[in-house]
């Protein structure tokens, strides 16, 4: 068969044709057939497997992340229970509103227990934080060195939270100290919900 005889091949006489020339055109329509039938299901079939794959690998991740959060969970939960209780211990060293005179009672006694003269007492602002009110008295002492020593001991020694900031001393004409002092005391402040907040 020659390339002549090609061009006389008609394609509704098939039956007629040569046989190789049969073969050929069986060829290329199982070429034809595969080709189409790898984009019409094979390649769908193909990016579905690949995407089954990746979501396989994300579900054994996802897994072994839970299953390592289950395995740790009694843990956390001790752990939980510590930082809850921890926490409770720490707001007891917080004074609550209704302590606040007492608190002041017992600065003021420790004051003149530490042989220091008190000249004047003063509640300031309340500054307000994220977590907790932070509750100043400015304070005006005189005495001696030490006695200023014993009074900041007892003031650290007090059951309730108590700090001493913004010291100035003078020494004034009968050799004695002028303290200027800010203690500052904190009471917790319970968080807002969420839901007063968009009430308002």
């Amino acid at each position: 068969m020659d390339f002549n005889q090609i061009n006389e091949l008609e394609l509704e006489n098939v039956g007629s044709w040569p046989k190789p020339a049969k073969v050929v055109l069986a060829l290329v329509m199982v070429v034809l057939l595969g080709v189409l039938g790898y984009y019409a299901v094979i390649q769908d079939s193909i990016k579905q497997l690949d995407n089954l794959k990746t979501k396989e690998v994300e579900l054994k991740n996802e897994f072994e992340r839970k299953y390592k959060l289950a395995a740790n969970l009694p843990k956390y939960r001790e752990q939980l229970a510590l930082m809850e209780q921890q926490f409770s211990d720490l707001l007891t060293m917080l004074p609550t509103a209704t302590e606040m005179p007492g608190l002041l009672d017992s600065v003021t006694y420790l004051a003149t227990d530490s042989s220091l003269q008190i000249q004047s007492l003063n509640w300031r602002p309340e500054g307000k934080k994220e977590f907790y009110v932070e509750m100043p008295i400015e304070m005006k002492l005189t005495g001696g060195y030490h006695d200023f020593g014993s009074f900041a001991s007892g003031v650290a020694g007090l059951p309730r939270i108590v700090s001493l900031h913004d010291f100035t001393m003078v020494r004034s004409d009968d050799e004695l100290l002028q303290m200027s002092v800010t203690a500052k005391t904190y009471r917790f402040s319970e968080p807002k919900p969420e839901n007063a907040k968009g009430a308002k």
